[in-house]
């Protein structure tokens, strides 16, 4: 089972999107930055998905602080394929923030991706 966790001002709306698709072995959790970055360190969580208006940096800064940026990946305004998403998780990425305006395009894509490697 992967658990990710959620955070940023769209928090609420990306769990529900992702528990929408009933995605077998995926869990995924409310939290709050500081939370999911100390569960992901204790290896009590396996992936962070982090929302802002813009999807630049509010996203990510407490992640990006506490894990290291060569676990983190913004988005940013930009739509990924599914190969970028695939290709960032075999890079060993864990954190990933986007916008809250593309929460419906972008949290499916890598829940699914994650969900295909549980």
């Amino acid at each position: 089972m992967m658990k990710i966790l959620t955070g940023g001002v769209g928090k609420v709306e990306v769990t529900g999107t992702v528990k929408a698709l009933a995605l077998d072995g995926v869990d995924i959790v409310v939290s709050s930055d500081m939370d999911a970055a100390m569960k992901l360190r204790a290896g009590q969580a396996d992936f962070y998905l982090g929302t802002c208006h813009t999807g630049a940096g509010a996203s990510l800064g407490v992640l990006v602080g506490l894990m290291g940026r060569p676990a983190c990946h913004t988005f940013g305004r930009s739509v990924p394929t599914e190969d970028q998403v695939n290709s960032l998780l075999d890079q060993g990425k864990k954190v990933f923030g986007f916008s809250m305006d593309q929460i419906d395009v972008i949290a499916p894509l890598i829940a699914r991706a994650i969900a295909a490697r549980a």
